[in-house]
Order: structure tokens, then C-alpha cells, then sequence
């Protein structure tokens, strides 16, 4: 096994690897909608923290020289389930082409780091 941390990735908030690879799939932590360069500091509304998680997981996945046509599985966590559902769906949905949307389970939660309204993960595979 392989524990990545990425040098300009997000600060992680707990203890934690970025990364860890086995086998040829990479496992990636979840993400927070903050920013490399403001720790714990948040944009307003899901569509916003969407965007900002997906553009880290894409930093991390970078940072393996692998990108978001090499993940096969996403998870995705919501506070405000019902209220975000559709929105972070179209934000997330712009991150992939239509015929190559990985598998994905998507479940409401009571609470996130930072008070975040999302946290996705990832599962990726490395091209042989």
C-alpha cells in the first residue's frame, strides 16, 4: 500500500492520507468545500461547496496523475439532503461527461466537518 499525501492538496482536518493506494485502485478521502489556501473558510450554498469539493478530489487526483476519468466510484454526503438534492446533483453532474458518470451513493447525514453542507469521496482506478 501506498499513503499519499499531495503537497498543494486541501489541509486535511483530522488524521489522515490524502490517498491510499492498493492494487491499482486509488482511495480517496472525502473532501471539504474549503480551499488550499483558506483552510476551514466555506462558500454559501451547495452548488458553491460542490464545486469547491470536486476541484479538490480533482487536486488530489492530479497530484497522483490521475484525473476524474478514473474514478469508478463516488460517495457523497449531505446535511441538508432534501434541501441540496437537485442542486449539488446538476453542480456535480458538470464534472463528468454523460457517458462516463462513475458509480454513486449519495446519503443524508447529521453533521460534516466544518459545518460543511457536503463531503464526497472517491474510488479510483489506475489506468495498467
Amino acid at each position: 500500500m501506498q499513503f499519499h499525501m499531495i503537497a498543494n492538496g486541501p489541509k486535511p482536518v483530522a488524521p489522515f492520507s490524502h490517498a491510499v493506494e492498493t492494487d491499482g485502485f486509488v482511495f480517496v478521502t472525502g473532501q471539504m468545500p474549503d480551499t488550499p489556501d483558506a483552510p476551514g473558510v466555506l462558500p454559501e450554498g451547495i452548488e458553491a461547496q460542490t464545486r469547491n469539493v470536486m476541484e479538490n478530489l480533482r487536486t488530489v487526483l492530479a497530484g497522483l496523475d490521475l484525473g476524474l476519468e478514473h474514478v469508478v466510484m463516488a460517495r457523497v454526503y449531505l446535511t441538508r439532503f432534501q434541501e441540496d438534492y437537485d442542486a449539488m446533483n446538476e453542480t456535480y453532474r458538470s464534472f463528468f461527461p454523460a457517458d462516463r458518470l462513475p458509480a454513486r451513493t449519495c446519503v443524508g447525514v447529521t453533521g460534516l466537518a466544518y459545518d460543511a453542507l457536503i463531503e464526497i469521496d472517491l474510488v479510483a482506478r489506475r489506468p495498467e
